[in-house]
């Protein structure tokens, strides 16, 4: 795989990626033929900070937010308990980044 395609990958997604897991995307990344390195690029990788808001901004509490990061069960049981009468949707503003953040790299490594 060419360097420069790996580099701007990088910068551009770096941010939906945990910290920790940076390099093993790029090494990944590094090992890949062309054809799978686009595949890569069309993975719809959610915006940890778009899912904060969404939860934030009352999608918390109904579970919207775990429904985005594919934790179904969690956001059912949010929803049918309106956030476990807002303790979970607390605990949930401090988590949620961090929780989309892993889906991303499970689904890049799932298809790299």
């Amino acid at each position: 795989m060419d360097v420069q395609k790996v580099d701007i990958f990088m910068v551009t997604m770096s941010s939906k990626f945990p910290p920790e897991k940076l390099m093993v995307v790029r090494e990944k990344l590094l090992e890949m033929d062309d054809s799978k390195f686009y595949m890569i690029q069309s993975i719809n990788y959610r915006d940890p900070t778009v899912v904060l808001i969404v939860s934030l901004v009352g999608g918390g509490v109904l579970g919207i937010d775990r429904f985005l990061v594919g934790d179904i069960g969690l956001g059912v049981l949010k929803l049918l308990t309106l956030g476990c009468c807002g303790i979970f949707t607390l605990v949930d503003y401090f988590l949620i980044m961090n929780r989309t953040k892993e889906t991303n790299f499970q689904k890049f490594m799932l298809n790299a």
